[in-house]
């Protein structure tokens, strides 16, 4: 019985820690954004080409690094909804080689894909 009511406090004691932690993080704007146009937190994603406004994302990114894409034509909303100053780029060539001017936390782009052939996300 001492032993559950000892893991139970320190649960308790772990709980709390993370709600002041999470409280600490909110309060330096390091929290993430919140979903945007159906772009989970902290993600990069791009829409159905023509889908304006943005509404579904068709393709969804977490990972930085370069990600490869294939049968993209036409217009396509790309928003990058990360945090922490993240951004991502189009580029040109595949694994993210030929990249064009980054696109900031909290902005996107309504850019042609027929010519990009990966997307990067950077810190």
């Amino acid at each position: 019985m001492r032993k559950m009511i000892r893991g139970a406090a320190a649960f308790a004691t772990a709980a709390a820690a993370v709600v002041a932690l999470g409280g600490a993080a909110g309060a330096s704007g390091a929290q993430p954004a919140d979903t945007w146009a159906g772009c989970p937190d902290g993600a990069v994603c791009i829409y159905p080409q023509n889908q304006n406004p943005a509404v579904s994302p068709s393709h969804v990114f977490y990972s930085y690094g370069a990600h490869n894409l294939s049968n993209q034509f036409g217009n396509h909303w790309v928003l990058n909804n990360q945090y922490g100053g993240a951004s991502a780029r189009l580029c040109k060539g595949s694994n993210g080689v030929n990249c064009g001017n980054p696109i900031a936390q909290g902005t996107g782009v309504y850019a042609d894909l027929g010519p990009i052939n990966s997307i990067t996300l950077n810190r």
